[in-house]
């Protein structure tokens, strides 16, 4: 059975107990509002609380609702920019200072759930993994450079027959396989936040939509049956941000991605499409993810969508690119269906700004999500504490609106996905 107030999906149905917090139906006054109890708002919360700060943390939905409790949950390093790229947009003291904030997002999110005993599933490794033989240079440099110029040695070129003994399936070439990568249960790890948030002292309130807000000196924010007045606010809505701030809200665009979770499978069965129990994601540009859950079912999340609405049938939707790997599976029963809304970004990059003195946003993972949004939160609460240089950091990365705003970006967005979409399948 579902948690009460969540979509369904695996994720919900196999979470841990959590309870209900309350709604917003007063006026309250606290040193820092925190807006979307997602993995930014709630490792905010619970980094400032630490820091002697009162916090409240509102949600317009569930804590976890979002897209921080129906992802992937791979937990991995590095940025969907490559480091050189990096060096060209930021220079190269701050494009190394981005790699290791991303080698710390990981050791971050190991490091919470360690010390606060959240049980989450947390298993080790993550294998990327080329799509077509093409890419399989392009995998070898990009190990190669981490070694000779990162100095980092956690990861390693595997080739193809090595991917295919690992995965069971020679419809892959090539990978790259991060051994201090993770993957984890992405709604226990949000739940568990939560709770380390409320004993640090944070007062957490669900189904408390934000309908707007006021910067400056009396700064206040306005839900619908209450308010609060603080002396900072932090945005923390990402795909979910809707007309909230029209600022930034041009800088990313809304998309969704869709997951199913099949029936448990036998122990050989496990070992033969996945025999070290990582995490996999592939090269395509509207990539295949899976892994396997705590209790051994396959959790596949494979297309995307651009609209408001899900497909109606989310498990026949993913199922369709999960046998195109492992036609074998065509038998097994799928139990779970569901979608999520994430944000990307134009350049794939994170977006950091300080778009008021007292107000902060962290945004646009483009499914970096579990690591970098927990990092992010953390990067929040140094900046309001006063030591905003690795915020800063992040927001000296040129982050562009999509063209037309928020009112146009779709017809373009869509277009360019198409096109991406073609070249996996015919290029």
């Amino acid at each position: 059975m579902s948690l009460k107030g969540y979509e369904a999906s695996y994720y919900a149905a196999s979470a841990n107990a959590k309870r209900d917090y309350p709604e917003l139906q007063e006026e309250i006054h606290t040193d820092i509002c925190v807006i979307g109890a997602g993995y930014t708002g709630l490792s905010a919360a619970l980094h400032l609380a630490e820091k002697g700060y009162s916090v409240s943390l509102l949600d317009a939905e569930k804590v976890g609702w979002g897209a921080s409790g129906r992802n992937g949950g791979q937990v991995c390093q590095g940025h969907n920019m490559d480091h050189a790229e990096m060096i060209r947009k930021v220079g190269r003291e701050q494009a190394d200072m981005l790699w290791q904030m991303s080698l710390e997002s990981v050791d971050l999110v190991k490091d919470l759930i360690a010390r606060h005993q959240i049980q989450c599933d947390l298993k080790q490794g993550v294998l990327h993994v080329a799509a077509k033989p093409g890419h399989n240079d392009e995998f070898k440099e990009s190990v190669e450079y981490k070694h000779e110029v990162l100095g980092y040695q956690d990861i390693q070129y595997i080739e193809p027959s090595d991917v295919a003994a690992m995965l069971g399936t020679d419809r892959y070439s090539a990978g790259e396989y991060w051994t201090q990568g993770a993957h984890l249960h992405p709604l226990n790890y949000a739940l568990g936040l939560a709770e380390a948030a409320e004993k640090a002292g944070v007062r957490i309130y669900e189904n408390s939509r934000v309908e707007h807000y006021r910067a400056g000196k009396n700064a206040c924010v306005v839900t619908r049956k209450g308010r609060v007045k603080a002396e900072y606010i932090l945005l923390a809505c990402n795909g979910y941000l809707g007309k909230l701030e029209p600022r930034v809200a041009g800088k990313i665009m809304p998309i969704n991605n869709f997951i199913l979770a099949t029936e448990p499978l036998s122990e050989d069965l496990c070992r033969h499409i996945n025999r070290d129990d990582v995490a996999v994601a592939d090269s395509r540009f509207v990539i295949n993810y899976f892994k396997l859950s705590g209790d051994n079912r396959l959790l596949w999340g494979g297309g995307e969508n651009y609209t408001s609405r899900f497909p109606k049938d989310i498990p026949a939707f993913v199922r369709k690119y999960m046998l195109e790997f492992y036609p074998e599976l065509k038998d097994l029963r799928i139990d779970y269906g569901w979608g999520g809304t994430l944000a990307i970004t134009m350049n794939r990059m994170p977006l950091f700004d300080r778009i008021e003195d007292n107000v902060f946003v962290a945004q646009g993972y483009s499914g970096h999500g579990v690591a970098l949004a927990t990092l992010g939160g953390k990067l929040m609460a140094e900046a309001v504490s006063g030591s905003a240089e690795r915020f800063d950091v992040f927001a000296s990365m040129p982050t562009p609106s999509f063209p037309g705003g928020t009112l146009l970006r779709w017809p373009g967005l869509v277009a360019g996905m198409l096109y991406y979409s073609a070249r996996d399948r015919f290029f």
